[in-house]
């Protein structure tokens, strides 16, 4: 079996959760032994195809004449799109259209959560068989490194008794980002860290003018990869992850995958998999997330963070691996 991994504007796409989606395939695949190609030139048994442009939609089409089949990738619901980038609403259209015609031809479709399925199976048109397989995480990048705790306490020149939370994200009002803002300046005596970008062309109004008078205890180092990202989730007191609306979160996988707490917004996407007080924090509003972050800056969340490892443990690469070969050998017929 040779499968195509196919990205659309893989560049454009790198910084984001489905840029991430792309490494995570490679080593899922790598580490089960199976053949992948990312040029689509070239000769392949079937199309795993992950964006929903124009190009990912000729070669769909095609895949499907050649009597190749193509696998979706449902990254991106209607759902998730709201609130995102500036002129959503007159984009959204558009952006509807472009999913939904990739969503209906295609021979199946994977999305990341129980939630996101359940979306997209309810779209009208749907027909093929809809997936539920974590975008998963490889555990050994996440692990514990004095080294690279070094380097980002260094970077952002942090003093012992320091405490930090950090958020991670494009700048999307509904990745939270005002709440975290708002957070913060009720919560001057912590560091809050945003890592994320998006360019200010693509960046909403609201969103530049929050920015520009946020708390003067809010970091924004822009987006930050490697060691550096990897020491601050390790070595953070909290992940607080204020998100909307979300296929799955992989910054919630990296958080659990350090074994630092992770605080999540009460939303459907993150149940049945992370249940408050046992591997997780949640809240619904500003004033919980508040009474949460002083709870995990002042108490002994170990027991939280180990059943969190051991839920991420069942989203390794390996294990996501040996399900998406599965997959695979279902749609092919084998």
């Amino acid at each position: 079996m040779k499968v195509l991994l196919y990205f659309e504007k893989e560049k454009a796409l790198r910084q984001s959760g489905i840029g991430r989606a792309l490494r995570h395939q490679k080593q899922a695949l790598e580490s089960n032994g199976v053949e992948y190609t990312l040029n689509p030139k070239d000769s392949f048994d079937i199309a795993h195809i992950n964006t929903n442009f124009f190009e990912s939609y000729r070669l769909l089409k095609k895949c499907k004449k050649k009597g190749i089949k193509v696998i979706v990738h449902g990254h991106s619901t209607f759902e998730d799109f709201r609130n995102s980038f500036r002129l959503w609403k007159v984009i959204e259209p558009i952006f509807d259209h472009l999913i939904i015609r990739m969503y209906r031809k295609a021979d199946a479709i994977i999305t990341p959560t129980p939630y996101s399925k359940h979306l997209i199976e309810n779209y009208k048109g749907v027909k093929c068989p809809v997936y539920a397989l974590s975008n998963g995480i490889n555990l050994n990048d996440y692990e514990y490194s004095e080294e690279k705790v070094k380097k980002f306490r260094e970077y952002f020149n942090l003093k012992e008794n320091d405490k930090v939370v950090i958020g991670v994200g494009l700048f999307f009002e509904r990745k939270g980002i005002l709440d975290f803002f708002e957070i913060a300046r009720k919560m001057p005596d912590v560091k809050f860290i945003w890592f994320g970008h998006l360019d200010r062309i693509l960046t909403q109004i609201k969103i530049l003018k929050a920015i520009k008078n946020r708390p003067s205890n809010v970091i924004m180092p822009g987006y930050i990869d490697g060691d550096i990202i990897k020491g601050a989730f390790s070595n953070a007191n909290l992940v607080l992850f204020p998100t909307k609306e979300e296929t799955e979160g992989i910054v919630v996988l990296e958080a659990l995958a350090s074994k630092t707490p992770v605080l999540v917004r009460d939303i459907p996407v993150f149940d049945p998999w992370l249940v408050d007080a046992k591997n997780c924090l949640k809240a619904k509003n500003n004033n919980e997330f508040i009474a949460q972050i002083n709870y995990a800056l002042n108490n002994d969340l170990s027991n939280i963070v180990n059943e969190g490892y051991k839920t991420i443990k069942e989203r390794s690469i390996d294990s996501v691996g040996k399900e998406l070969v599965d997959i695979y050998k279902k749609v092919l017929g084998e």
